[in-house]
């Protein structure tokens, strides 16, 4: 792999290296906390730059409301490492980092052990292929490879892809019908849960039949990130350019956890009616760039 930043400003070079510090500062502290000594063990064994910085491709335009994001993968030395519990500090100083300095580009992570990494591989899946083909090695620990990656067939790929699409399509069409259901009846905040676990769902089928794979995540707006890099008609389904927009979006995000547990969480009618009229729209779109891939030869 890479391990060349040439192509990248000085000032890019720079936000990278704090990254770093940070990644290894906070991943130190999270440890000391820990009882167990087989807790205490964790260890950052590489540091991988990928997508559109490490391709040279990326865009920086606060005036237009795009700038492109640093995509880390982090790998440890056990599954136990990649729990969010140990990166809640990471998390924390970069989102600071952008509400200090929203014009910055943003640093977003994920984390995998190397087994699993290995594993990924050695199952042709692309989206681990493709970091490893085009990513930067930011910081690598000696002894600790990857394995050679095992490309899938064609064959083999259509059939899992297709797979993936005829699960969680029909699964997210399910939780829509629900909660139309449920909004006639009355039951918002239910209403709320269930549009909230059809666009999880497919934005998850989008991740799986494009690249199959798709993070532990149930966060929409990370998801709706990663599946709008991946084919930007997505980025139709949600409209940001009014302030109502995004409040409304925000509100559907939280509702994961708010409109089932919490006695605050307020949602009427009329906002449930235009999330569910967004929600048909991601529908359609979902439906139409995932059939796209399953026809392509």
């Amino acid at each position: 792999m890479r391990s060349d930043l040439d192509h990248l400003p000085l000032r890019q070079q720079a936000d990278l290296r704090w990254a770093l510090d940070v990644l290894f500062a906070e991943f130190e502290e999270a440890l000391k906390g820990k009882l167990s000594e087989k807790r205490k063990q964790g260890r950052i064994l590489k540091v991988i730059l990928y997508g559109s910085q490490a391709r040279g491709k990326a865009v920086r335009d606060p005036a237009g409301g795009y700038i492109s994001d640093y995509d880390l993968l982090v790998v440890v030395n056990n599954e136990e490492f990649t729990d969010t519990e140990y990166w809640e500090g990471v998390n924390d100083r970069f989102l600071r980092r952008g509400l200090v300095n929203p014009s910055r580009h943003p640093f977003h992570f994920i984390v995998h052990s190397l087994a699993d990494m290995n594993d990924q591989l050695a199952r042709g899946r692309y989206f681990f292929m493709d970091i490893v083909r085009e990513g930067i090695v930011l910081y690598e620990a000696e002894g600790h490879p990857f394995v050679e990656p095992q490309p899938l067939s064609p064959e083999t790929a259509h059939e899992e892809a297709q797979s993936y699409f005829d699960e969680w399509f029909s699964s997210a069409t399910g939780f829509f019908d629900t909660a139309g259901y449920a909004l006639k009846q009355g039951r918002l905040k239910e209403a709320a849960f269930q549009y909230h676990q059809a666009t999880e769902r497919l934005y998850h089928c989008t991740l799986l039949v494009l690249t199959l794979y798709t993070p532990k995540l149930h966060d929409i707006q990370e998801l709706r990130r990663r599946c709008e890099k991946l084919d930007p008609r997505l980025i139709e389904a949600w409209p940001r350019d009014t302030r109502r927009a995004r409040r409304f979006f925000q509100k559907l995000r939280r509702a994961y956890v708010d409109a089932r547990y919490s006695k605050h969480y307020e949602i009427d009618a009329e906002e449930l009616t235009w999330l569910g009229e967004r929600v048909a729209v991601l529908q359609d779109l979902v439906r139409t760039v995932c059939e796209e891939r399953l026809k392509a030869p």
